[in-house]
């Protein structure tokens, strides 16, 4: 199965993720989670020591294994590969930790519409290969946009799960995100609701988000609060949260197995 999960900044998509990777792999899953944002914290979110991440590459950002792939020796304008080989990529710059293996992906730093780079197409490529071709479980933390998704690989994410806290402008960039996954052909679009404090918050979230897309809601806790302050994975201190994420994640396989 693939997830991507985006939603705006702050609403809790990286802790959401992170427990996500963990009740699948709990189930036996081989999981692979991709941190495809650029306010990087997935790594610490699964637990992974300051000490082993801290020397880890964006694949977004390896401009010389990106001209190496692609055949580009002479800078930008040159012709290049635009079908590198990167199926040994994931082995290659995974760290495995606690049963979840983690791939830092990175995003292009660029402006305007984007550009044919040997960067942007290595990691398009490899972002096709984690969708279509890998056999296992994977979780993609991306950021709000959908800018790593083009069409082909867009229609091979098997479901798109945006993150909303209780607030109008959360929900106006779910409603928004909704709107440019059904343009790109993604065609399971779910929400989940995330630090969920009250009954008024859940009835807010319900009222603006269909039923049949909502597949739940996690309460809001200090445990997981506390588990971003001291740097660990939110599962070892919240048992509470890896339920309500565990019960989202069954929803998640019903709903997609009609």
């Amino acid at each position: 199965m693939k997830i991507a999960i985006t939603g705006k900044g702050g609403v809790g998509k990286t802790t959401f993720a992170s427990l996500l990777c963990r009740a699948f792999a709990n189930d036996g899953a081989r999981v692979l989670a991709v941190d495809a944002d650029p306010d990087a914290n997935l790594a610490a979110a699964l637990g992974i020591p300051a000490d082993r991440s801290a020397d880890l590459q964006p694949v977004a950002r390896m401009k010389e294994l990106a001209e190496e792939r692609t055949g580009a020796s002479g800078g930008y304008g040159s012709f290049f590969k635009l079908n590198p080989k990167v199926n040994d990529l994931p082995e290659q710059f995974c760290l495995e930790h606690d049963g979840v293996r983690f791939l830092w992906m990175g995003t292009l730093e660029q402006g305007g519409s984007g550009c044919a780079c040997p960067e942007s197409t290595l990691v398009k490529r490899l972002m096709g290969h984690l969708l279509l071709e890998r056999d296992e479980v994977v979780i993609m933390d991306m950021e709000a946009g959908l800018e790593h998704l083009g069409r082909r690989t867009a229609e091979s994410v098997d479901a798109l799960v945006v993150v909303v806290e209780p607030g109008q402008r959360s929900l106006q960039t779910a409603r928004q995100i909704t709107k440019l996954a059904g343009d790109l052909g993604i065609e399971e679009v779910f929400v989940v609701g995330s630090k969920v404090r009250d009954e008024e918050d859940r009835r807010l979230i319900e009222a603006e988000i269909p039923a049949q897309q909502l597949l739940g809601t996690i309460s809001f806790c200090e445990e997981v609060r506390r588990a971003d302050r001291d740097n660990c994975a939110p599962d070892r201190l919240s048992p509470q949260a890896l339920r309500e994420v565990g019960d989202i994640r069954a929803r998640l396989l019903a709903r997609r197995s009609k």
